[in-house]
């Protein structure tokens, strides 16, 4: 595959289409589906020498998406319902309680080294 394909295929995939969804209505009530979308990119490189054959590399692209949200029209209200990512409020629960056991273990290092400095006084 030629560089210039793959940078314009990357270009394809990064389009609008791949944010939001199809809209989706039932009972009156339209749902809209919205992810964020991350696209990477390539490049490559090549030279030839004069008694050589030529010598050349590239490769490279990447595409991620992940829920956003929805947008949620009704009676011509637009509403904006973000999506909950449970991993990462778990992820930043269990940050927050290893934090606080190294600040607890080092408030109770600091006045036990503290009492035994007294009682060697």
């Amino acid at each position: 595959m030629d560089v210039m394909e793959m940078v314009e295929q990357s270009q394809d995939a990064a389009t609008v289409k791949r944010v939001f969804g199809e809209p989706i209505t039932e009972d009156g009530v339209t749902v809209i589906p919205v992810a964020r979308v991350a696209s990477g990119g390539g490049g490559g490189s090549g030279k030839q020498e004069a008694q050589r054959a030529g010598q050349g590399s590239g490769g490279g692209y990447g595409l991620g998406a992940t829920a956003a949200g929805v947008f949620v029209i009704k009676n011509g209200d637009v509403r904006w319902k973000p999506a909950v990512d449970v991993n990462r409020i778990v992820l930043g629960g269990q940050i927050v309680a290893v934090i606080a056991l190294l600040t607890a273990r080092a408030i109770v290092r600091i006045r036990t080294d503290g009492t035994r400095a007294r009682r060697k006084v």
